[in-house]
């Protein structure tokens, strides 16, 4: 029985390996995925600001 669990051994490190290359190889989508949240979210910062100085004032 023991030694079933030695059978796992391999197809952890088999796992273990996968997930690091599948960490190295998507590294640049997720920076890039990064990159376009930053910039989306200071674009809809100006238009806000673009936005309230269109406004007639409240006064």
């Amino acid at each position: 029985m023991n030694s079933h669990l030695w059978l796992l051994i391999p197809w952890l490190v088999f796992a273990v390996g996968a997930g690091v290359q599948f960490w190295r190889v998507t590294h640049a989508f997720r920076q890039r995925l990064n990159n376009t949240t930053a910039e989306t979210e200071q674009f809809r910062r100006s238009l806000e600001r673009t936005w309230q100085n269109d406004q007639p004032s409240a006064s």
